[in-house]
C-alpha cells in the first residue's frame, strides 16, 4: 500500500528552506507574503475580481427576470437554470482544462459566457410575455450562462498547487486559505453589488457588468504567466500527512475523491438552506429583504476565519481539522433555532461563520491531496460544482419545511447538513488512515 514519506525523510520535490526559492522569511503580510512572490501581485488582483461575475450571475438573473416579467416564479426558474448549468458545466470545463490546458478553455468560456449573458439580456428585455416559448428561451439562455461560466476559483487553486510544488506544504495551505477567503468575499460582494446597481440604476446593469468583467478579467487571467505552470501539468500534490492518490489503486482513488466532493455538497446544502431559513426568519419581523445582510454577517466571519488557517500548526492534521471544524459548525448550526430577535441572530451567525471558512479550506486541501496529478482541474471543479448543487438541494429542502413549519422548520436543514459534514469528515479520516497503513 502507498505510504507517505515520514517527516524525517527529505522530499526532493519540497525544499524546507524558503530562502532557497527567493521567498523572504519575513513579510509585512505575514505568511501571505509568500503568495505575491510565487505568483505575482497581479495574479492576486486579477484572480480575485475575475471570479466576481460568478457571484453575480444567479442573483443577477433572478433580479432581471423577476423585474421584467413581474413573476417571482419566472425569476426563480431562471436563477435555478443558472445554478444547474454551472453544476453541469464546471466539471466539463475542468476535464477539458486537464486535457487541453487552462488558457484555451478559459478564453473560450470567457467568449461563450459573454455571448450567453448578452443572449439572456436580449431574450428578457425583448420578451412581451413570459409564457410558452418566450419563457423557454429565457431559461435556455440562463442555463447557457451557468454552463459556460469560467471557473476561476478551481483553476486558481490548480495553479497554486503547481506553483507551490517545490515549497513546503504550508505554502499551499496559505494559498488555499487565501482562495477560501477570496471566494467568501466575492460571494458577499457579488449579490450586494447586484442589489445596489439594480435598485439605483437598472435591473439589466449587473449582468451587463458581469459580461464586461468576464471578457476582460477572465481573459487576463487566462493569459497570465502562471498559466504556464498549470498547462505544463502540476507535479503530484502528495507528501503531506493526509495522504495522496499516487500509488493508490484507481477504485480507491475514486473513493477518496468522492468524500471531499460529498463534503462540498453538504456545505452547499448548508449554504442554500441557511439563506432560505434567514429569509423566513427575517420575514417574521417584516424584513425579508434584509436576509441578505444577515447572511453577509456569516460570510464575513467565515472569510476572516479562513485566513487564519494559514497559521494553524502543521501538527493539526487536515482530517482532524475537518472533524473539529465541522463538529463545532454542527453545534453552532443547532443554535440557529434559538434566537427570537435580529440582534441575537446576528451573534449566532457571526459565531457560526467562524467554523464555516476553515471547514471549506480544509476540504479543498484534502481534495488537492487525494486528487490524481493529471486530474487536478477536474477534481477542483467537481468540488466547486458540489457547492452549487448542494445550494439548490438546501434551498429546496428548507423552502419546503418553511412552508409548513416556518423558520423553525427550515432551521433543521442547515443543522443536519453540518452533522452530515461532520460524519463525512470522520469517514475521510478513517479512509486516509487506512491508505497510509
Amino acid at each position: 500500500m502507498y505510504k507517505n514519506p515520514s517527516p524525517a525523510t527529505p522530499d526532493p520535490l519540497r525544499s524546507p528552506d524558503q530562502s532557497q526559492l527567493g521567498i523572504p522569511r519575513r513579510s509585512r503580510l505575514g505568511k501571505f507574503g509568500v503568495l505575491p512572490h510565487l505568483a505575482g501581485s497581479s495574479f492576486l488582483i486579477i484572480g480575485f475580481f475575475a471570479r466576481l461575475p460568478l457571484a453575480m450571475l444567479t442573483v443577477g438573473a433572478l433580479t432581471l427576470v423577476t423585474t421584467a416579467s413581474g413573476s417571482y416564479a419566472a425569476g426563480g426558474f431562471a436563477a435555478g437554470a443558472v445554478g444547474l448549468g454551472s453544476a453541469i458545466g464546471a466539471p466539463l470545463l475542468g476535464i477539458l482544462a486537464d486535457k487541453r490546458g487552462q488558457r484555451i478553455v478559459l478564453l473560450a468560456s470567457a467568449i461563450l459566457n459573454t455571448l450567453a449573458i448578452a443572449g439572456l439580456l436580449v431574450m428578457t428585455l425583448t420578451a412581451e410575455r413570459f409564457t410558452g416559448s418566450a419563457l423557454v428561451l429565457v431559461l435556455v439562455a440562463s442555463l447557457a450562462v451557468g454552463f459556460t461560466c469560467p471557473q476561476i476559483g478551481p483553476f486558481a487553486r490548480v495553479r497554486w498547487m503547481a506553483l507551490t510544488r517545490r515549497s513546503p506544504r504550508s505554502a499551499l495551505d496559505t494559498a488555499l486559505s487565501y482562495e477560501g477567503t477570496a471566494d467568501e468575499l466575492t460571494f458577499v460582494l457579488g449579490p450586494a453589488l447586484v442589489g445596489m446597481l439594480a435598485s439605483l440604476i437598472a435591473p439589466w446593469l449587473p449582468l451587463a457588468l458581469a459580461a464586461a468583467l468576464t471578457i476582460t478579467l477572465v481573459s487576463a487571467f487566462a493569459v497570465h504567466p502562471t498559466v504556464a505552470h498549470s498547462d505544463a501539468g502540476p507535479a503530484p500534490v502528495g507528501g503531506d500527512e493526509d495522504g495522496s492518490s499516487q500509488g493508490v489503486p484507481r477504485a480507491r482513488t475514486f473513493g477518496l475523491v468522492l468524500l471531499p466532493v460529498a463534503g462540498m455538497i453538504a456545505i452547499g446544502t448548508f449554504f442554500g438552506s441557511t439563506q432560505t431559513f434567514l429569509t423566513a426568519f427575517a420575514g417574521t419581523f417584516g424584513a425579508a429583504e434584509s436576509s441578505g445582510l444577515l447572511y453577509a454577517v456569516m460570510g464575513s466571519s467565515s472569510a476572516i476565519a479562513a485566513l487564519t488557517v494559514a497559521y494553524w500548526s502543521p501538527r493539526f492534521r487536515h482530517t482532524s481539522r475537518w472533524v473539529a471544524s465541522a463538529g463545532a459548525m454542527a453545534l453552532a448550526a443547532c443554535a440557529l433555532a434559538l434566537p427570537s430577535s435580529l440582534p441575537a441572530m446576528l451573534v449566532v451567525l457571526f459565531l457560526l461563520g467562524i467554523f464555516v471558512g476553515p471547514t471549506m479550506v480544509t476540504i479543498f486541501s484534502i481534495g488537492s491531496a487525494v486528487a490524481p496529478a493529471h486530474r487536478l482541474g477536474t477534481v477542483m471543479t467537481f468540488l466547486a460544482s458540489g457547492i452549487v448543487a448542494g445550494t439548490a438541494i438546501g434551498s429546496a429542502l428548507a423552502g419546503t419545511l418553511a412552508e409548513s413549519g416556518g423558520a423553525a422548520g427550515a432551521s433543521v436543514v442547515p443543522a443536519l447538513a453540518a452533522v452530515v459534514l461532520f460524519i463525512l469528515g470522520t469517514l475521510s479520516a478513517l479512509a486516509l488512515r487506512s491508505t497510509r497503513s
